[in-house]
């Protein structure tokens, strides 16, 4: 186990229903060792089954969101040792967070620090931001959902393009071909990803689930499959509270309190 003063994830709550989830290993570029893997998960599990929490900011520090895999630990590494570790379940506790998750990157997300801003719905890009999948240069290739989330977002020749040199691409261009969501001043990276992540918080919780739920089920599925399953949950919504308070709300013409019942 890795020795450390203080947790490699730190959570803060920079406003009202917001989680603020920041890597903490500075010395190391945030490289994802096993340890901060684990924390990650755990803190991620933790926040799923907050119902105080709505919507969740995923950052590092202000030069490095993370440098990918701790590649020290591959050094020695055998196939049974990478196997028995089942890193997955790690990365399926953000993959299968139920709430909203923003990435706010500033600097590099290289390799595993690129496929962890990928596990976000949404990516906000500081204009340092520096995006790859190197692995290939070290002799492996993308282990955590490189070659899959890459190619969902950017289309086969982008993705192809950028597993198989192990070039770097700056915020602008992430931007162009669909990787990121939006690109701002560095010092505004965090701040436009807590913006956003409280007009989240406002909306209704349950149809927020439903959305991101639906819209990551569909991106698998047949189309006519998809619809349905889009159909059946817009259906489903009309049982809740929420939806009458936003139907009577908009009536009314007053703000919506949603409750998430």
């Amino acid at each position: 186990m890795e020795a450390v003063s203080e947790p490699l994830v730190l959570v803060e709550y920079p406003a009202e229903q917001v989680a603020l989830v920041r890597l903490n290993r500075p010395q190391a570029k945030n490289a994802l060792s096993n340890d901060v893997r684990k924390q990650l998960a755990d803190v991620f599990l933790d926040l799923s089954n907050k119902a105080e929490i709505r919507a969740i900011v995923l950052t590092g520090g202000e030069e490095v969101f993370a440098a990918g895999a701790d590649i020290k630990d591959m050094t020695t590494a055998t196939t049974i040792a990478m196997y028995s570790r089942h890193t997955e379940h790690y990365w399926q506790a953000i993959a299968n967070c139920p709430k909203p998750v923003i990435a706010a990157v500033n600097g590099y997300a290289l390799g595993g620090g690129c496929e962890l801003a990928m596990h976000a719905d949404i990516i906000i890009a500081g204009e340092s931001a520096r995006f790859g999948q190197p692995e290939v240069k070290v002799g492996v290739m993308p282990g955590a959902g490189g070659t899959q989330r890459l190619i969902r977002a950017v289309g086969k020749y982008q993705a192809m393009r950028m597993i198989l040199t192990g070039c770097m691409i700056k915020a602008p261009e992430a931007l162009t071909i669909g990787l990121v969501s939006e690109v701002v001043a560095n010092d505004q990276t965090i701040p436009r990803a807590i913006e956003m992540a409280k007009e989240i918080a406002k909306m209704p919780p349950i149809a927020i689930a439903q959305i991101k739920e639906v819209v990551l089920a569909g991106m698998d599925l047949p189309l006519d499959a998809a619809l349905m399953l889009e159909r059946k949950a817009f259906q489903i919504l009309f049982n809740s509270q929420d939806q009458k308070e936003g139907a009577n709300a908009f009536v009314e013409k007053r703000a919506p309190n949603y409750k998430g019942e």
